[in-house]
């Protein structure tokens, strides 16, 4: 398997990526934030000059009237920007979560859909749980961007604006207020910044604590924690982390009020400077008093666009950052084609002959291989069986032949034709299965049969369920196929016995009505009663299809064409189940091995553990 590609992205093209999604899904998103900018600055420049206009005003000896007509243009004015102001923040959000729920759309596409080897890759799957963090609510990054955007923007136009109103100050005085106000920035910055440098430190305490504090609510754990007398445990380790998150959060604290006596010392010098400076110029007849008052406002609102730029570029450094560990999994490159590729052609009646030619396979990052040069043929309509100890391959066997990972070496066939070369997502529809771990959504009896949220069709699904031996109990229940499933989702929801659960397994398989069945130990929960029964249905249900069994029960294997025992990653014995009874050897060992157990009882955990692996 080729190795996961590492990919970078800059804080620019981060941006650029949120502008072109925000483009193509919710273009007001854009406009309402270089609206929101203009009328913040608006706002500020309005509130800047009134006072200094009025002073100038009146030094003049201007009348009552012109002071009336100009306090109230201003105030209409003020308050007319105002309300523009609150409007587009009442409106601005709908947009920004719209963008963020059409990532999410994409992000749950992508990992329901990507190559199974890179599901099973460690690496993969930490850039899978990280990248939903710019998305995990409106203060990440996926939504806060555009507020960022927004200051960034708004504090720009200030900046430039100030500046033109301090040009014919000294140059020493905008250079003082650019050095207090950087270096207040970057102390204030690196010691605020302790957090996160130690975020990883505070993460690890959150998950320990969150993990404990799940456990104990855990339904599946309220047996243990009773009958055991784990109450008191867990409660020791609540307080333990919590305890440490206090401290966390104390030291934190300290050096927060360490900046903050750093940022104040910075701005009485800073203001210290530019009263004294400009006071100097008001009293050697330079300034008027209207005048001063303008310009040393302006040195604070300078000095604030300033601290506004760098702290708000410091901000959309961090949401770049989220936004690469999203992009990265978006962008992860593909192991199989699953956008060209030959479409496989699947016609009522058609037989698919699946054939593992010379094939070598090892699992990433292990050093052991699974299979060395096998070789094995599946006739188009045989029942296989699968048998062999724990370790011994099985499962990788289905895996390489559904196509879930593709051989070191050598080739997989399914009609002469190269698993290779087929569309991957295509190539699935050959196939029908049931697995150990079977999936159950949160929905009805319905959607689980026909795994489809739309158009599923009822009869199809009753017909499904009466072959499979499901129609009684379905009748039972007070919604029929419309009952819910799952119980942490839904209150109401029905619960299926294990026999059941099985049974409505087969009734998807049969609703797929796909031309090859692969069987991956689903009734290993069952007794072997229940097993007998529901394998019994699927002998008669899976007629004339390519269908793979694997079980650790052999007296399973009775109904199939052919059985394989896999040892060591090897071909041991194959043939009839009666064929390899009578020829003895290893299958027919571990065969009376389990009779004997069904029989008498098995005497060691040696020959359970030898029997069922």
């Amino acid at each position: 398997m080729q190795k996961v590609s590492e990919k970078k992205y800059s804080m620019g093209s981060n941006v650029l990526f949120m502008i072109k999604e925000a483009a193509c899904n919710v273009p007001s998103v854009l406009s309402l934030v270089v609206l929101q900018a203009v009328v913040a600055v608006g706002i500020s420049l309005l509130e800047l000059f009134v006072t200094p206009v009025l002073l100038s005003e009146i030094q003049h000896h201007a009348k009552l009237s012109e002071l009336l007509i100009l306090i109230g243009s201003f105030t209409v004015g003020i308050l007319l920007l105002r309300a523009i102001a609150a409007y587009i923040e009442m409106n601005v959000h709908t947009g920004r979560i719209q963008v963020r729920l059409g990532l999410i759309v994409r992000l749950v596409k992508r990992s329901a859909s990507y190559s199974y080897p890179l599901m099973e890759d460690s690496k993969i799957q930490s850039k899978q749980a990280k990248s939903w963090e710019p998305l995990s609510g409106n203060n990440q990054a996926g939504e806060a961007v555009w507020e960022t955007l927004c200051e960034i923007m708004k504090s720009v136009m200030g900046f430039v604006i100030y500046l033109f109103l301090l040009k014919d100050v000294s140059l020493f005085l905008i250079l003082v207020t650019l050095a207090t106000t950087i270096c207040g920035y970057w102390v204030t910055n690196y010691i605020g910044g302790w957090e996160y440098r130690h975020r990883e430190e505070k993460a690890e305490l959150l998950k320990k604590f969150f993990y404990t504090m799940g456990k104990g609510k855990d339904r599946l754990f309220a047996k243990d924690i009773r009958i055991f007398g784990m109450e008191a445990w867990l409660g020791d380790l609540m307080d333990k982390y919590q305890r440490l998150l206090w401290e966390f959060s104390g030291k934190g604290q300290r050096k927060y009020f360490l900046a903050d006596i750093v940022d104040i010392l910075l701005a009485i010098l800073r203001n210290g400077v530019a009263y004294g400076y400009l006071l100097a110029m008001m009293l050697q007849g330079e300034l008027e008093v209207s005048r001063f008052l303008l310009l040393f406002t302006a040195v604070g609102g300078f000095t604030e666009w300033i601290s506004r730029i760098l702290t708000n570029f410091t901000v959309l450094h961090r949401q770049s950052l989220e936004l690469s560990t999203l992009r990265e999994f978006l962008d992860q490159e593909e192991l199989f084609r699953m956008e060209d590729g030959i479409v496989p052609q699947i016609q009522e009646g058609m037989g698919y002959t699946i054939e593992l030619r010379d094939v070598t396979f090892c699992y990433p990052e292990s050093e052991n291989p699974i299979f060395e040069h096998l070789n094995l043929t599946i006739p188009a309509g045989q029942k296989l069986a699968v048998v062999g100890l724990n370790g011994a391959g099985k499962t990788t066997l289905v895996k390489l032949i559904c196509g879930f990972y593709d051989p070191d070496q050598g080739e997989v066939l399914i009609n002469g034709i190269n698993v290779k070369e087929f569309n991957r997502r295509e190539y699935y529809q050959l196939f029908a299965g049931v697995f150990q771990n079977f999936s159950i959504l949160a929905g009805s009896i319905l959607l689980n049969i026909s795994q489809t949220v739309q158009g599923a069709d009822r009869e199809k699904a009753l017909d499904c369920i009466e072959k499979a031996g499901l129609t009684e109990k379905i009748n039972s229940l007070p919604d029929g196929l419309d009952s819910l499933m799952d119980k942490t989702v839904f209150n109401e929801a029905v619960e299926l016995s294990g026999g059941e659960m099985q049974r409505l397994m087969l009734a998807r398989l049969l609703y797929r009505d796909s031309p090859i069945i692969v069987l991956d130990e689903p009734t290993a929960a069952l007794d072997a009663i229940a097993e007998s029964d529901i394998y019994n249905r699927y002998q008669e249900l899976t007629r004339g299809r390519t269908s793979i069994y694997i079980s650790h029960r052999l007296a399973s294997t009775r109904f199939c064409d052919r059985v394989i025992l896999i040892e060591n990653g090897k071909i041991m014995q194959e043939g009839a189940h009666q064929e390899l009874m009578e020829k003895g050897g290893r299958y027919a060992e571990l065969f009376e091995i389990q009779s004997k157990y069904y029989q008498e009882g098995v005497k060691t955990d040696a020959e359970r553990k030898e029997a069922f692996g």
